[in-house]
Parts: C-alpha cells; sequence; structure tokens
C-alpha cells in the first residue's frame, strides 16, 4: 500500500501535540461577563431562562465583579433594571439611578482588575421597551434619541464607566456621542459599538433578564438577519465615526458577519453571545442532549476563531476557570 507524504493525523496524535499546533486559543482576558442590577433588591434574583444567571443586587453584584476579578476575566458589562421607567427613560441620565450607582460601585471595587463597562441604550428604562424616543406615530425618532443617548454617556462617564456599550442601533450615534465626551473632556473614555446587531430571534432571555416593556420589534433599527454587507457597513462606518471597538451581536448565527468585520476594520471586534444562545445549550445540556462543557468551550472558540477578539458571554466566569485548568 502506498502512503501519501502528507499524514495530517501526525499532528493530532495526542493532547501535547494538538496543544502545540492549536490555532486558535481563548484566554480568560478574552472573556467580559455581562450582568444585570435591578434597583431596590436586596438579594439575587434568577432568571428563570437563564440558568445560573441572575438580576443582582448591589451587594450580591459587588460579589460577582470580585469573583469575575479573581477568575482573571477582562471585563463586566453592566446592565440596569430601574424601578420606575417613563416615555424617555429618564433613569438612564440620573446619577442616582440604578447604572450609574452600580457602576461607581464596581469602579471603586474592582475598577483595578476589571474594564467596567456600561450598557448605552434606553430600552431598559423606557415604558414601551424600545431604545430610544417615539415620535407621536409610534417611530423611533433618531435625532431626538441621540440627545438622550449624550446625556446617557456623560452621566456613565461621570459614574466612572471605562467604556461605553453603544448598542441603540441610531445612525450617527458614534459620533454624536463621541463629541459629547470630547466636549466635557472624557477623551479617555472608550466607545464599543455594537455595529452589527441583528433584529434577530435569540433575544428573548435577556428581555426577561431587564423586564422589558417593549411591544412590537426593532426591525426599524436593528439589522435585517439576511443582510451580511450591511453589517460590515455599519462596522466601517462606526470606526470612521470615532468606535474604539466594534461588536458583532448575536455571535454564532452571525460568524459569517463576524469573520467579514475583522476583516474590513483595524480596531479590536468583540461578539455577543447571546441570552438565546445561552439558554439552547443550557437546555439541552439540561436534558442529557449534549455535553455541556463540551458544547460551551465549543462555541467559544468558534467565535474566537471566526475573528472575534473579545467574547461577552454568561459563562465567563466558568470558562475562565476550565482555562486556567487546562494551563
Amino acid at each position: 500500500m502506498t502512503f501519501p507524504a502528507h499524514r495530517p493525523r501526525r499532528l493530532r496524535q495526542s493532547p501535547a501535540v494538538r496543544r502545540l499546533v492549536r490555532e486558535t486559543h481563548l484566554l480568560p482576558s478574552q472573556l467580559v461577563l455581562p450582568a444585570f442590577v435591578r434597583e431596590g433588591l436586596t438579594e439575587p434574583h434568577p432568571i428563570g431562562s437563564m440558568p445560573g444567571v441572575v438580576q443582582h443586587s448591589l451587594d450580591s453584584l459587588r460579589r460577582a465583579a470580585a469573583e469575575a476579578a479573581t477568575a482573571g476575566v477582562g471585563g463586566i458589562m453592566l446592565f440596569g433594571v430601574p424601578a420606575v421607567r417613563d416615555a424617555i427613560g429618564s433613569a438612564a441620565d440620573d446619577p442616582r439611578g440604578i447604572l450609574n450607582v452600580a457602576t461607581e460601585a464596581l469602579v471603586a471595587e474592582v475598577g483595578d482588575a476589571l474594564v467596567v463597562q456600561t450598557d448605552l441604550c434606553l430600552d431598559e428604562f423606557t415604558d414601551h421597551g424600545h431604545c430610544g424616543v417615539l415620535r407621536p406615530d409610534g417611530v423611533v425618532d433618531n435625532d431626538a434619541t441621540l440627545e438622550r443617548y449624550a446625556a446617557m454617556a456623560l452621566a456613565q462617564a461621570r459614574a466612572g464607566s471605562h467604556l461605553l456599550g453603544l448598542s441603540g442601533m441610531m445612525d450617527g450615534q458614534v459620533a454624536h456621542i463621541r463629541a459629547a465626551l470630547e466636549a466635557e473632556g472624557f477623551t479617555d473614555t472608550l466607545i464599543l459599538a455594537y455595529a452589527a446587531k441583528y433584529a434577530g430571534a435569540f433575544y428573548g432571555p435577556f428581555r426577561e433578564a431587564v423586564d422589558s416593556q417593549l411591544t412590537g420589534d426593532r426591525r426599524t433599527y436593528q439589522l435585517d438577519p439576511p443582510n451580511a454587507r450591511e453589517g460590515v457597513r455599519e462596522a466601517v462606518t462606526d470606526v470612521d465615526e470615532g468606535a474604539d471597538i466594534v461588536m458583532v451581536k448575536p455571535a454564532l448565527p452571525y460568524l459569517d458577519v463576524l469573520a467579514a468585520v475583522r476583516d474590513a476594520v483595524d480596531v479590536p471586534v468583540w461578539a455577543y453571545q447571546v441570552s438565546g444562545e445561552y439558554a439552547m445549550i443550557e437546555a439541552a445540556a439540561a436534558n442529557g442532549w449534549i455535553d455541556r462543557r463540551g458544547a460551551i468551550s465549543e462555541a467559544l472558540v468558534a467565535i474566537r476563531r471566526a475573528g472575534a477578539d473579545a467574547v461577552l458571554t454568561y459563562w465567563a466566569v466558568e470558562a475562565a476557570g476550565w482555562l486556567r485548568e487546562q494551563r
């Protein structure tokens, strides 16, 4: 029998060889933990559709952030759930609003160990659940919303946020917020643009997590799932407007977009492994249909392999522990 000169299996023959020739690596520092903090809670409240994830009180949030820092996770992204909502999301830029208070607390607690990040969007704070201010006809008013975003940005920067996560998908949001920050002297505040954020079906558990008031959908401002080139265009535009980092969201259903964005821009590219992705793996694992740790690890590596420099994932702390074990 004649064998070919190339025997690819030689590179797979042992764990040591596989580690040595591995093309894609995942580190704890490349993981960001999304966390929810709810006004008025005295203890964490479980989120039914996201087993293991909770709405935090301020005290439990501090503990979770300290745990993430100890695990070597790179950052924590905060989402606030206010007690009172209104049409313009007034609690979003209130210095004593839950998100800004939590930001101050975490910067004081772990600000030297973690990049403390804040979600900059109105959907958690409005009584209609949309990401912006509504016109009388019920359509989101892009330019009026930018003014609210600028106020949010300044409130979050004053609270000490290291990085603002612009997730609202309004036209011109990066340029408008960058100008507002510069005018007030916040020249070092990072902007993460959720550049390619798709209006897909994977956000359901998140809406439970933030007690969303949304009726209808967000298809007039989030991207249409069939469109890949449009996602790249959004990312390039956001970089031109001053974004330091761009994001693709969701992650696994849009790996092609993630790879295309990585090729198109020269800033860091992140991806958000969203609540629906989390819930699917947890549900399948709970039923014994898949290996939980294997599926989580494979999904995270796939996102890195497609081009993500960092991944927002609800498994950040747990996965960081596994990675330390492997080392």
